[in-house]
């Protein structure tokens, strides 16, 4: 059995500090090249959105009206959500890999901080999220979206995309090492993320949801984000009705909001998990 390697005691703060920031970048380093090195993990996870974009705006955008604002402005802010929430599943599943292949026990041989290998690797899918909203975005051009709002507002929605994907990466994280197998992740993330993504305003307005469906999707994480997405890109209109929810009315606090809550809880039990696993 191979036995943990420890970070020394008699290290400073600082010094501790310093080998977790080395140790995150070292494997944040890894995922990258390993993206470089499977390529099929990038162009997979491109072709997803530019399908989603596509089938909207050509096949669901002839039916559905929006007032005030074209369909495919209104649609783009719910696949950018949409995109950085399945985009952030890439953690999980490969810490569940790494975990079968026994990557994790040779992470545990060496003196580095436990937290840096979940650090690094969260971090790491921030690239995969970062070129599936630049290829959706360009799709999007073409399809004749446009940012409406000020540059300012629109790199303050990009980053806030990025913001809760990295947060909802640790969940994730703590789900894909609860699992056995990238297999058994795949299928579970799926059926939480589904309907996360679908039961929201993210596709329709939420207003013209039945009763229950509409207050979840009021507090649904992923329409806060959506809304924040359409208000910072300017994809709304004057002529639609006024949200009702608070969270909606401030999307882009209650985003933001989401983010320290999702982080608060699942940071350390995602580390906690981790220790536990490597101690077996």
């Amino acid at each position: 059995m191979t036995t943990v390697a420890p970070v020394p005691e008699r290290l400073s703060l600082g010094d501790k500090l310093s080998m977790v920031v080395s140790d995150s970048l070292t494997i944040a380093k890894r995922g990258v090249i390993k993206i470089r090195r499977v390529p099929d993990v990038l162009i997979f996870s491109t072709l997803s959105p530019i399908m989603f974009v596509l089938l909207f705006a050509y096949i669901f955008g002839s039916a559905i009206e929006i007032p005030g604002v074209s369909y495919r402005e209104f649609m783009i802010g719910g696949i950018f959500a949409q995109t950085v929430v399945f985009g952030a599943s890439f953690t999980g599943a490969a810490l569940a890999e790494d975990m079968q292949k026994g990557i994790i026990d040779r992470f545990r041989s060496l003196p580095m901080a436990p937290s840096a290998v979940l650090i690094g690797r969260t971090l790491s899918d921030v690239v995969i999220n970062v070129v599936s909203l630049t290829v959706m975005s360009l799709t999007g051009l073409a399809i004749g979206w446009r940012i409406r709002g000020s540059f300012l507002d629109a790199v303050l929605a990009f980053l806030l995309l990025l913001l809760f994907a990295y947060a909802v990466s640790w969940i994730m994280a703590y789900v894909g090492l609860l699992v056995r197998a990238p297999e058994v992740f795949n299928n579970a993330s799926f059926i939480v993320v589904f309907p996360l993504t679908f039961i929201g305003n993210t596709f329709v307005p939420s207003d013209k949801l039945p009763t229950v469906l509409r207050v979840i999707a009021e507090w649904n994480p992923v329409s806060a984000l959506t809304q924040a997405t359409r208000d910072l890109f300017g994809n709304t209109s004057a002529v639609a009705p006024t949200p009702t929810a608070w969270s909606l009315r401030n999307p882009e606090v209650t985003t933001l909001i989401w983010v320290v809550v999702i982080m608060a809880i699942f940071v350390p039990l995602a580390v906690r998990q981790y220790k536990k696993t490597v101690s077996r």
